[in-house]
């Protein structure tokens, strides 16, 4: 059944604030939209007339993946539309946040920040130095946009979320990295305060596998009595991902300092 007028346009409105501003046609109960500035197409319904809940809908696979192992079912009930590739059901007062979180993590999973990166770096030359530096800040831009997008704005340790204060944190240096997609891989960064970032960074902390952090013997107990004030217990991130692990085992063999 096609929604009601007011139902169609409280989901217009949902995929317009959160990104997805080119609306797509669908058959029955279903509104779509691709994004503007991101890849992929979200899609949404209500589960029935009048139902508090609303099924939202995604064709980007990675984003699926994602979206689940951020804690949220996909939801097998209901046919998917043509181009779907996994629904969720979602409560009404969090439908905007889980459709802004779909084009967060369309922006910033492989490989969208790389086809930025070569679609803005395409026609620019990188023979001298000066020429090679403004394409690498192209890069670094474009990367901590992702990290911004995948964090939700937010320090990964500390929650922090003033976005003067926060750094992209390579845990795989620039330099370092073989390739345009393993700098620019959202996998191999962090979006931390700057004081963990700046820790980080020069290996006085790094982070195990499952998130917990790790502090070198070589900060003093001012530094760690600073680390620690937002966190006083066990510091750990809490959304790491698969793709994280290489990058942090890395990080952990070439960076930290034990």
């Amino acid at each position: 059944m096609a929604p009601s007028l007011l139902q169609r346009n409280q989901l217009d409105y949902a995929l317009r604030i959160s990104g997805y501003h080119n609306e797509c046609k669908v058959e029955g109960e279903w509104v779509a939209a691709d994004a503007t500035f991101a890849p992929g197409r979200c899609f949404l319904a209500y589960r029935q007339p009048g139902a508090s809940q609303v099924i939202v809908a995604t064709s980007l696979p990675h984003v699926a993946r994602a979206f689940t192992e951020e804690g949220n079912l996909p939801y097998a009930s209901m046919a998917l539309p043509p181009g779907a590739v996994s629904a969720f059901l979602i409560e009404v007062p969090y439908l905007h946040s889980a459709v802004r979180r779909f084009f967060e993590l369309s922006r910033s999973l492989p490989s969208a920040p790389l086809d930025r990166f070569h679609e803005k770096t395409r026609s620019l030359p990188a023979a001298t130095e000066v020429e090679r530096l403004v394409v690498q800040r192209i890069g670094q831009d474009i990367f901590r946009s992702a990290l911004m997008d995948f964090w939700s704005g937010r320090c990964a340790v500390t929650g922090l979320d003033q976005p003067e204060l926060l750094r992209a944190s390579h845990m795989k240096p620039w330099a370092d990295c073989a390739s345009d997609a393993e700098r620019l891989d959202p996998f191999n960064g962090l979006l931390l305060a700057a004081h963990w970032d700046a820790a980080f960074d020069c290996g006085l902390v790094t982070f195990a596998d499952d998130g917990a952090a790790q502090l070198s013997g070589k900060l003093s107990e001012g530094a760690r009595v600073l680390l620690l004030c937002m966190r006083p217990s066990s510091p750990r991130i809490s959304a790491l991902r698969a793709g994280h692990r290489s990058f942090l085992q890395y990080h952990r063999t070439e960076i930290w300092k034990s």
